[in-house]
């Protein structure tokens, strides 16, 4: 006897048109997302075409930005990806509504619109916090390197910059002295064209010479924040070299010049930005994303807790960090205020270090505090709250490098990742 099939038939018509609302299960994260910005205050985004007049049609800003929200919170992270989505998958057609922003568009709109999607993390925290998923009670500060837009191979060092620039010095005068001979032997013009080749070294020495000087800038301004004097002689110790000179290891990205050489987990190195987060206890929400092109982490944590503040109006009661983040002169700014400072003085695993009071009256105050019983049940929890975020970022939505490039672009492209994934998160728990 033939086996009996559910009814297949490819080439069938739908007799009545379909309902987008039957395509997805009930609680998807597509209609979560979609509802959240529907409820967002998105008249920032509009202020942009208002001058525009009704021949100018751009796409629906509150469609991109669902686009957006829901392209990062899947993983997809590419604007020709996203673009692809739109065609392939029921999810991002639902979004989008019969709208198919090219890849272009979708890139453009992200960059134009820097500031607006900043501005949409505080209202997904918000958003957040009256669903009762943000108490403010303990937060927990982390920090992670993400690797820049920036090629290894575009890289110099200060040393090799030098040595660079005299060599493409000697080539040019070599070429120059080359042309003016065959202008002279053929009976050129003398205010020929300089050849292509000339000019190629040329802004080859060009972008190397304003390399060097951005790196001669940041070590000046390093040095004088540490005290030193520009007059101050090299010395043994801190000064072995002139005021202002990097050392010959020193390297400089020209791709994108603000990201910073940074020590890769597992080993290497890479051009990258350190981003930061506050993470309140209650649900692993995301309140506060910031990002540096510091790789050091102790002076971030007063800027943290005023972005949390900043952000819900608020301090948090407690706050943890780890041995990354501790700094006297950070204690001594912070001591007396409304937050809790639980901040690791040694590494965890090891004993934690001895401060003589005279000098360093605060780091000893916190060592003593994590050595009673109160101080050791809160900071175990450091790790329980901080470091799950981040881990979904880079592991389980798979964003490991930036897409666009300089501090500020970078900037607001982590607080877009950080707001997809507390819509992410906000769903699963509005889920369960």
């Amino acid at each position: 006897m033939p086996a009996s099939y559910l009814p297949y038939q490819p080439d069938q018509d739908y007799l009545l048109p379909p309902s987008l609302s039957e395509w997805l299960p009930e609680g998807h994260l597509a209609y979560f997302i979609s509802d959240s910005v529907d409820s967002m205050e998105l008249s920032a985004f509009h202020a942009r075409y208002e001058e525009g007049g009704p021949r100018n049609q751009p796409f629906h800003p509150a469609m991109m930005v669902k686009v957006l929200l829901y392209a990062y919170a899947t993983g997809v992270f590419s604007s020709r990806k996203i673009a692809a989505k739109l065609h392939e998958d029921v999810a991002f057609r639902i979004l989008a509504a019969g709208n198919f922003p090219a890849g272009r568009t979708l890139r453009d709109f992200r960059a134009f619109h820097l500031k607006e999607l900043s501005e949409l993390f505080v209202q997904v925290v918000k958003l957040a916090k009256e669903m009762g998923l943000v108490k403010l009670g303990t937060i927990a500060v982390d920090g992670t390197k993400v690797k820049a837009n920036a090629s290894r191979h575009k890289a110099m060092s200060y040393g090799h910059m030098l040595k660079a620039e005299a060599e493409l010095k000697g080539q040019i005068a070599a070429l120059l002295k080359r042309a003016q001979a065959a202008d002279e032997a053929q009976g050129h013009d003398p205010e020929l064209e300089v050849p292509a080749e000339i000019a190629r070294r040329q802004d080859r020495l060009q972008a190397i010479r304003e390399a060097r000087a951005r790196l001669e800038k940041r070590q000046r301004q390093s040095e004088s924040e540490r005290g030193r004097h520009p007059d101050d002689p090299p010395r043994g110790g801190r000064w072995k070299r002139p005021y202002g000179v990097p050392e010959d290891k020193a390297q400089e990205n020209f791709t994108d010049p603000d990201s910073r050489i940074m020590k890769r987990t597992g080993g290497g190195f890479d051009a990258s930005y350190n981003a930061q987060t506050a993470v309140d206890e209650a649900a692993h929400i995301i309140v506060a994303a910031e990002l540096t092109n510091s790789a050091s982490d102790a002076a971030q944590l007063p800027r943290m807790l005023q972005a949390v503040k900043d952000n819900l109006g608020k301090a948090p009661k407690q706050v943890l960090a780890d041995t990354g983040y501790r700094s006297e002169v950070v204690f001594e700014q912070l001591s007396g205020g409304e937050t809790e400072l639980v901040v690791s003085i040694g590494r965890e695993g090891k004993a934690q270090l001895d401060f003589h009071a005279d000098r360093k009256p605060h780091s000893a105050l916190m060592a003593a505090r994590l050595r009673t019983p109160e101080g050791k049940a809160a900071y175990r929890k450091r790790k329980w709250i901080a470091e799950p975020p981040n881990g979904w970022i880079k592991n389980v939505l798979g964003f490991r490098q930036f897409n666009m490039r300089g501090l500020h672009r970078v900037t607001a492209e982590w607080k877009l990742v950080c707001a997809a994934l507390n819509l992410r998160r906000m769903c699963a728990m509005a889920a369960g």
